[in-house]
């Protein structure tokens, strides 16, 4: 128990210390508040939404998803402050009364017992994630690309120098705590319950230990109360944001981008048009600003984000830092942010550079691998939508692919009336042919002009007549979906082709939807729903499977050693994983897993509107990163290796990266052009051969389009350059160059060029 006056100065301390701290707290409120209504619904099911946010915190599932031993020490720190907030409360009350929790009762020897471990166990961690940060420099974690955009305060030193406040209070404060209860115990006796404040209690005497006590009273519960004011400006804030972010989490996954209001004009003629994307950090919904309490900065995000792996300036980890910066420099600048006044710095000033909003695939690994749920991929989308729709400025490239989709219906360009021609030598039927159908097959821009993909194509559509499924397609009633239009930032053109898609799919009323390009899945069985498209859809690997399983297709053995890489697309946006590997299994070989599968496979590159795009410099293509992964699983195989895809822009990324021309014969198939083989060779036929149930033309065989991605349009084409000085030449205004570090000319990329809607009559702008 506290003297009577230290009682007094206590509670004077504890109440201006508490004030200071809700202060601290409520101005952290206004900062997310700035953020804009949400179009996601954060608050239903708000007993469903409590359980799994408190489930996620106290397991600490999430955290443990990576790194296992550092994940430990985590969580001896988290467990041990989650215990503390009794503790606190207790050793608060002891002060002023007699109460107490003696070991004699049970009650008291629990409370006593975890008391004493969890002490123990956080200083344990504490002391380890000390020596892990400051004094194991070669950890990749803490560093970013030299590229990579900083905030002043990072480049100061501000992390570190968090880190420490923050490790000292915790030693300090539990330290305080130990001392103060091995004080105790140096009055009363040891405490087999409490065996750390036992040690601890060997280094006092009973004439000294009651000073010692009212050390580790203050020290333990002032440094808590002291701490309060600074703690919503540092990373410790987490421990409370991340709970909140579990709470309001997304239902939808990561494959479904937030819908937008359209709205190119203003109603007043002298007025700005509204907003759309995000500018400054304000535009942003509130839930991403909270993102940015929320981070842990573990920086597990940037581990796993192909862009930063292959020496890019992205980094999903220093968005949300930067974030954090900025908001605490307007919080503490006087700048009126908090009030209403608009932040003075666009995002692409603080929180990213241009160049890495333009470098993000839209793989969803970093939103996948957050242990708080951040939605860093989200927060690059509505750049992208302002950059693209407010501002005019986007990759020189995407220009062709935005005029494809919108004039051709499809990105590549090419005329729409050849929709068709990839089913030349089948029979496919439309469904104006053939209306009342089991499976509406969704072919895809990529099947209809791409040769590579129009393999599979035409594999599926065999597979289907030796199945006997009764099947259609929607032939020239098709047109792009719209999903590299809309991860590009193009809401607008995405919209259009959606909502022609949309008039289309309901008219028709299709039972069940099979895409071969899980883009094409996604966009129509997730993504449409926003707009009044509610369908079925399978990828095509998961309607095989239910195919092969149900006798439906017999299967023999192929000889060749096979690995299969996830798409990005189909995998982690959606969690089909086990299908094509189910489908690969019954081709009688063994499947061979890369290292980086599943869950944390590695993206090809061409996601988010990369495949019709210049890569953004780094040291590698992404494309080439993971054939490196490929060639290296395959390197041991005796038999025909080939790697199995399942969607036909991983197809064209592998198969046209560099490094492919130097592989030692590895062949890229798609799941059903396998199964096809298989099937063929099991019925006795020449693999290759079109399928008995099919007309052929008087060819003999069907040719697709012979249009390469390169050849379709020069500004397709990826090629990555030699170093970040370099460009292509392609995205180049004639005459313009500058001067490399050698003295040699080297080209400039041109002023991004603005998009501009087509007007409502079908004039051109």
């Amino acid at each position: 128990m506290l003297p009577l006056s230290q009682k007094y100065v206590f509670l004077l301390f504890a109440m201006a210390t508490m004030a200071w701290g809700v202060h601290g707290f409520y101005r952290l409120y206004l900062r997310i508040r700035r953020g804009q209504p949400d179009r996601d619904v954060r608050t239903d099911r708000i007993l469903q939404r409590f359980r799994y946010a408190l489930r996620t915190t106290l397991s600490q599932a999430r955290t443990f998803q990576k790194r296992t031993i550092v994940s430990t020490f985590h969580a001896f720190i988290f467990y041990g402050f989650v215990f503390y907030i009794l503790v606190n409360a207790v050793d608060a009350i002891a002060g002023y009364t007699s109460f107490d929790f003696s070991s004699s009762t049970s009650p008291g020897a629990v409370y006593n017992l975890l008391a004493d471990i969890l002490s123990f166990l956080v200083l344990v961690g504490v002391v380890a994630l000390v020596i892990r940060r400051f004094f194991l420099p070669a950890r990749r974690d803490f560093r970013f690309n030299a590229n990579t955009l900083l905030h002043p305060d990072v480049r100061r030193g501000y992390i570190s120098r968090d880190s420490l406040i923050v490790s000292a209070f915790i030693l300090f404060h539990v330290g305080s705590r130990a001392i103060g209860a091995g004080a105790r115990l140096a009055q009363r006796g040891p405490d087999k319950f409490q065996p750390f404040a036992t040690l601890i209690s060997h280094f006092f005497t009973p004439q000294n230990a009651y000073a010692w006590r009212i050390f580790g009273y203050w020290g333990a519960l002032g440094s808590v109360l002291l701490f309060l004011a600074y703690f919503p400006y540092t990373k410790h804030v987490h421990i409370l944001m991340a709970p909140v972010k579990y709470f309001i989490a997304r239902r939808p996954g990561s494959g479904v981008l937030p819908l937008v209001e359209i709205a190119m004009e203003a109603e007043d003629d002298d007025a700005e048009p509204p907003q759309m994307g995000a500018k400054r950090v304000e535009d942003l919904a509130w839930p991403r600003l909270l993102d940015a309490y929320a981070c842990i900065q573990c920086n597990r995000c940037q581990d796993v984000c192909p862009a930063t792996a292959t020496g890019k300036s992205l980094s999903p980890a220093a968005l949300e830092i930067n974030k954090r910066m900025e908001l605490n420099h307007l919080s503490g600048s006087g700048s009126g942010f908090e009030t209403g006044t608009a932040s003075p710095h666009p995002l692409l000033q603080f929180a990213m550079t241009t160049e890495a909003a333009w470098g993000c695939t839209t793989c969803g690994a970093c939103m996948q691998v957050c242990p708080v749920q951040d939605e860093q991929m989200l927060d690059i989308i509505d750049i992208r939508r302002n950059q693209v729709m407010m501002e005019g400025k986007f990759p020189p490239q995407l220009q062709a692919a935005f005029r494809g989709m919108e004039r051709s219906k499809n990105p590549w360009g090419i005329n729409h009336d050849k929709r068709m021609d990839w089913a030349q030598g089948l029979a496919v039927k439309t469904t104006e042919e053939n209306p009342d159908v089991d499976v509406l097959y969704w072919v895809g821009c990529a099947a209809s002009y791409d040769p590579q993909a129009q393999k599979t194509a035409r594999a599926l559509v065999q597979l289907l007549n030796y199945a006997g499924v009764n099947f259609a397609v929607l032939g020239k009633k098709e047109c792009c979906t719209g999903d590299s239009a809309r991860r590009a930032g193009n809401e607008v053109l995405y919209r259009e082709l959606a909502e022609k898609n949309v008039a289309t799919l309901n008219a028709v009323k299709p039972k069940l939807i099979v895409a071969s390009c899980p883009h094409c899945m996604n966009a129509i069985g997730n993504e449409y729903r926003q707009i009044g498209g509610s369908y079925t859809a399978m990828h095509h690997t998961q309607y095989l499977e239910s195919l092969v399983s149900t006798g439906k297709l017999d299967a023999g053995k192929l000889d060749a050693s096979i690995t299969y890489h996830d798409p990005c697309y189909l995998g982690r946006h959606n969690g089909v994983y086990d299908a094509p590997r189910n489908v690969l299994r019954v081709l009688g070989n063994e499947l061979l897993e890369m290292d980086r599968s599943r869950e944390n496979a590695f993206c090809c590159g061409a996601g988010g509107a990369q495949f019709w795009k210049e890569e953004e410099p780094g040291t590698e293509r992404v494309s080439e990163n993971r054939f490196h992964e490929v060639e290296q699983r395959l390197s041991s195989a005796t038999s025909a290796k080939t790697l199995a895809v399942g969607c036909p822009f991983c197809k064209s990324m592998l198969g046209s990266t560099p490094g492919k021309s130097d592989a030692d014969g590895i062949a890229i198939k798609d799941v059903a052009e396998l199964l096809l083989e298989s099937v063929q060779k099991k019925k006795g036929m020449r693999v290759g051969d079109v399928s008995i149930d099919t007309e052929m033309d008087p060819g003999g065989a069907a040719v697709p389009l012979v249009l390469s991605r390169d050849e379709a349009t020069a500004t397709h084409a990826v090629s990555q350059p030699e170093s970040s000085e370099k460009v292509s030449a392609d995205a180049v205004e004639p005459g313009a160059a500058a001067t490399s570090s050698d003295g040699s000319a080297t080209p400039v990329a041109p002023e991004r060029k603005k998009w501009q809607p087509r007007p409502k009559d079908g004039s051109k702008p």
